[in-house]
């Protein structure tokens, strides 16, 4: 049985970087997308992903809100938190948001990658 990912970021076009990068890997699928943190936590609902991947800055409802929900409503689901920073007060606020990790936009995919083979194998 393929893990299943759910994709929130309110640009097209990373999301559809996303999903290709995710499915490269054997045994993943992205089992949606969403445009925003409220759509993300919806879908997460919905679907009951094996993992999120969750930008931070989007409209309507931010990555670190869609975090605290999904956690309330799921505590066990890992969360990985995309931004384009990632310093201390960042980690520190994902962590109480109920972030599993954060990743920074601005190194290689294969951070991300490497986290969710992580948070995946668990």
């Amino acid at each position: 049985m393929p893990k299943r990912i759910l994709v929130v970021d309110d640009n097209p076009a990373i999301r559809g970087v996303l999903r290709r990068i995710l499915e490269f890997n054997d045994g993943w699928t992205v089992c949606g997308e969403a445009v925003d943190g409220r759509d993300g936590v919806e879908k997460a609902n919905e679907l009951r992903p094996d993992l999120v991947v969750l930008d931070l800055s989007m409209p309507v409802m931010n990555g670190l809100e869609a975090a605290r929900r999904l956690h309330q409503t799921q505590p066990q689901l890992p969360v990985i938190l995309c931004s384009l920073h990632s310093d201390e007060l960042l980690q520190r606020e994902a962590a109480a948001a109920g972030v599993t990790a954060v990743v920074s936009k601005a190194h290689n995919m294969e951070t991300l990658i490497s986290k969710a083979r992580e948070l995946l194998a668990s």
